[in-house]
């Protein structure tokens, strides 16, 4: 149903404007008191899948990749669709527009996207206050970045400062450093560079009652030699753990017509090299670095790849726009 009736009329429309109209269509059903019917269709719950991991329990490993709700605007409602945990983000300090439109593409020969958003949100402050009023259940992660204006010299100041903001609002921390749309930010996936920011967070971290996992989202780009220098580093500083892996800027094998744009590429394209990066830290990390896997989840067989490649957890993003919401139910399905 959703690929034959409501896709094609999503897909009439920008990308950046369906994404805003199918959500705001979600929000507005929430509100009429639809929600419990809306959970009734796509909310699989089995105990088997209930799953620990970073200090926390899912009670399911499909989670929402940070990107799909920048501003938390729609924790409640995405919940409803059976997501066993959401990412917000990616905030900066400072609310910014982001780049300028179009930025988003749709490759429909490829099944995959080509953003370059640049962190437009409006803040992580005003973020706050949308976090305290959600009543969801399941575990939210604050997905966090830098502001563009801000010098890499200085960025451990915009990673302190909303880690502080979401702190006693969120169950885990994304720290962003690899997304190919803010200018120099991949830069900052250094040894030395990340030792600050992390050690900047760990240090406000240990004067808190509870302890919460801050995970580091990586480039499907790095090569072997870059990806065990992440690993020794993530063990040296006691990094709580890896989603892996961002956008691409790979272009090989693509045929749309919007396959030269710049900015990440997400989707199928990306499928294959995620799940290689996630195996290559899970063996040579002698499998002690928890996992999130993402990248290219179209399917309960993608899923299932990068569970058996050593992911504790997985995001959908890309998939969950191109298979509709119906994509988490049968993966959950497919694990019992």
């Amino acid at each position: 149903m959703y690929k034959s009736l409501v896709r094609p009329i999503l897909y009439s429309l920008p990308p950046e404007k369906a994404h805003y109209f199918t959500s705001g269509w979600l929000k507005r059903a929430h509100s009429l008191g639809m929600g419990s019917i809306i959970r009734s269709l796509f909310d699989f719950q089995n105990t088997k899948l209930e799953t620990e991991a970073f200090g926390l329990k899912f009670p399911n490993p499909v989670g929402l990749a940070a990107g799909f709700d920048k501003d938390a605007r729609w924790i409640d409602e995405l919940a409803s669709l059976g997501f066993g945990f959401v990412e917000i983000g990616t905030l900066t300090p400072k609310a910014q527009p982001g780049n300028e439109k179009p930025r988003l593409f749709r490759l429909l020969e490829d099944d995959a996207l080509i953003n370059r958003m640049g962190f437009n949100n409006g803040g992580v402050d005003e973020a706050v206050e949308r976090i305290k009023r959600s009543h969801t259940k399941v575990p939210v992660g604050g997905n966090i970045g830098k502001n563009k204006v801000t010098p890499n010299e200085e960025a451990v100041s915009d990673y302190l400062y909303s880690f502080k903001a979401l702190y006693d609002h969120v169950d885990y921390f994304a720290v962003n450093v690899s997304s190919p749309n803010t200018p120099g930010l991949r830069e900052l996936q250094g040894k030395d560079e990340l030792k600050k920011i992390f050690n900047s967070l760990f240090e406000h971290r240990e004067k808190q009652t509870k302890k919460k996992s801050v995970l580091l989202k990586i480039a499907p780009d790095l090569n072997e030699n870059q990806l065990s220098d992440i690993i020794s580093l993530v063990k040296e500083i006691s990094i709580d753990g890896l989603i892996a892996t961002n956008t691409t800027l790979n272009r090989d094998g693509l045929r749309s017509e919007n396959k030269n744009e710049s900015g990440g590429l997400s989707g199928i394209p990306v499928r294959s090299r995620s799940t290689e990066v996630i195996r290559f830290i899970h063996q040579e990390s002698g499998k002690s670095i928890p996992i999130i896997g993402v990248g290219g989840i179209h399917s309960s067989q993608d899923a299932q790849e990068k569970l058996d490649a050593g992911a504790k957890l997985v995001q959908l993003y890309t998939g969950f726009i191109y298979e509709g919401p119906g994509l988490v139910k049968k993966i959950n399905r497919s694990l019992v």
